[in-house]
């Protein structure tokens, strides 16, 4: 039986990449990603999975970091916001001002890229509601809203 001190050894892909790490079962991987992996894109937020700041994408999912245990995540692909590679979003969010400070621009660049993967086509109440799981405190959501929708015609334009 595993206790709550004992560490165990993982390897877990990240950005495509397969990374070791030595856990504890205690051990979130929001604190694994920052503090062994030094991906310190996704932030600590609130810790608790209501602010979003810490989001990562597990299987192209997004996922509240903080709320997700490392050992759980051992045959999963996770991408943070370092695994992403001139994506449209990430340009939109430059060109709109879809940040101010930037604690929390790496959640809800992942969180907007999943959705428009997922749904391309996404509608206005979809974009609405995949939005809702992030918060920020500086901006009036107007320029992360504009982003999303600008990346939205830039997908459509591509494809």
């Amino acid at each position: 039986m595993i206790g709550y001190n004992d560490y165990t050894s993982m390897i877990f892909n990240v950005n495509g990449e397969q990374r070791k790490v030595i856990v504890k079962p205690s051990d979130t991987l929001l604190r694994v990603l920052r503090e062994q992996l030094g991906l310190t894109g996704g932030k600590p937020g609130c810790e608790n999975g209501d602010c979003g700041a810490c989001t990562v994408l597990l299987d192209g999912k997004p996922v509240k970091s903080c709320m997700i245990l490392a050992v759980e995540v051992a045959d999963k692909k996770i991408t943070t916001i370092e695994g992403l590679v001139e994506t449209e979003i990430q340009q939109t969010f430059q060109e709109e001002g879809g940040f101010q400070c930037g604690y929390c621009t790496s959640g809800f660049i992942l969180n907007a890229y999943a959705l428009l993967e997922e749904k391309p086509e996404a509608n206005d109440e979809e974009i609405k509601e995949w939005l809702q799981s992030n918060l920020c405190r500086c901006t009036g959501y107007e320029g992360i809203k504009n982003a999303v929708y600008s990346a939205k015609e830039k997908i459509k334009q591509r494809k």
